[in-house]
């Protein structure tokens, strides 16, 4: 009898070990907008003078090189306290070419990575891309759908979207990855674009039913806004339903003042990873747990005029030798 009770309670703890072990599977996504990630050569029909050694701005090998160090530290470190491996994928806005990605991917911190870029129709060159960590995540389809302009402007176009539909932890997952028109453009402009992505979501969750999708991207809105309503965002798991998003990044913003980006000393969060409903209620495979804005000391200007902002390239010609004017945000799943 006593040797049955044993055999009983180690047979718990096995179990209890292996439901732990299960549970902490935990895969990584992250979004960072790289902020002007130009190389130093003309790009015919590209509007990308200002990133040239005889510019203004001096943009010379030099200080491409160090962008891609920098860049490359950032991306390497995001959520290694929890994914010794780092994220599964990195979606990335403000890339100029495939050039810059494949230098970027070359640097010691990100040679895991492979990238997934389409060159896009933007005037100054700037496209989205997505690397992934080809042992964590296995891409099978991708695209960049091309957006259409909102009544006829044909100056702030959203730079396409791209899509990748491939399996992560045993899981069929597609990302989408978003630049949406700057402030310079009025609301209606980004709300246009928002109702693009429904439709392309309601399109791929009708044909793969309980397809788990997340939509990322420098979104140029906060997460209360219009255009986030439109895409179907909510601030509360309870209120996502069917063709939905649950969007983290609202609380984050709203109740606990985290931003992403600093304006004229107000904090904004437009660097969103949105989560549909069979990833926020699965029962089985992969499951949304949680999310952080990737914040460290050295992100952040000490000192000076715009000191606690985010460490960026330039203040108008002059070199800074900084990261981003964006700080990275990540969310972690877990099977």
């Amino acid at each position: 009898m006593r040797r049955i009770f044993i055999l009983s309670l180690l047979a718990l703890a096995y179990l209890s070990l292996g439901a732990q072990g299960a549970y902490k599977q935990r895969y990584g996504v992250a979004f960072y907008n790289l902020e002007n990630l130009f190389d130093t050569l003309h790009d015919a029909g590209k509007n990308d003078l200002e990133y040239l050694p005889d510019s203004p701005r001096r943009w010379t090998s030099y200080r491409y090189e160090a962008k891609l160090k920098n860049l490359a530290r950032v991306m390497g470190e995001i959520g290694r306290e929890e994914l010794p491996q780092g994220p599964a994928v990195i979606g990335v806005a403000e890339a100029e070419n495939a050039r810059v990605l494949t230098d970027l991917v070359a640097q010691p911190e990100l040679r895991k990575y492979r990238f997934i870029h389409y060159e896009g129709p933007d005037k100054r060159g700037i496209d989205c891309a997505l690397l992934y960590n080809r042992h964590l995540f296995k891409p099978r389809r991708s695209q960049l759908v091309l957006s259409q302009p909102y009544e006829g402007d044909t100056v702030h176009l959203t730079r396409g979207f791209l899509i990748v539909r491939g399996k992560m932890g045993g899981d069929k997952v597609c990302f989408i990855v978003n630049h949406w028109p700057s402030r310079g453009a009025q609301s209606p402009v980004r709300v246009h674009a928002a109702r693009q992505v429904r439709h392309l979501t309601d399109s791929l969750m009708q044909r793969h039913k309980g397809l788990k999708i997340i939509v990322m991207g420098d979104l140029n809105d906060d997460p209360m806004d219009e255009s986030l309503a439109m895409l179907g965002g909510r601030k509360y798991r309870n209120e996502v339903a069917s063709g939905d998003f649950y969007n983290p990044w609202w609380e984050m913003l709203q109740d606990r003042g985290i931003g992403t980006l600093l304006y004229r000393g107000k904090w904004n969060l437009f660097d969103q990873i949105l989560i549909n409903e069979p990833l926020l209620q699965a029962q089985k495979g992969l499951r949304y747990d949680t999310c952080e804005v990737f914040r460290r000391p050295w992100l952040f200007e000490q000192e000076g005029r715009y000191k606690g902002s985010p460490h960026r390239t330039y203040s108008g010609n002059k070199w800074l030798n900084g990261y981003s004017d964006h700080l990275p945000t990540l969310v972690y799943l877990v099977k």
